[in-house]
């Protein structure tokens, strides 16, 4: 299992930490803001994320940490949740 994870500020100034993992094939995304307990995990992972995460892929990639495979398999999902022109 990989796991991938940032934080980033809300439009409130609040800090969101985001978990976006993958077992299995399957790409699962888990966040919550800092002041909470609870996770939130996400079925659907919205555009904007899938966005940050294939910037944080990508970096990791140019380390050798990740296989292309995943940037690919992200690059799909960015272009599956694209609204239709």
């Amino acid at each position: 299992m990989k796991k991938h994870q940032w934080r980033e500020k809300t439009e409130e100034g609040e800090t969101r930490l985001v978990t976006a993992t993958r077992h299995g094939g399957k790409w699962r995304l888990q966040s919550r803001l800092k002041s909470e307990s609870e996770w939130t995990d996400f079925p659907v992972i919205e555009l904007d994320d899938l966005e940050t995460l294939h910037d944080v892929i990508s970096r990791k990639y140019q380390r050798n940490r990740v296989p292309h495979s995943h940037i690919k398999e992200i690059e799909d999902l960015i272009a599956a949740a694209q609204p239709p022109q």
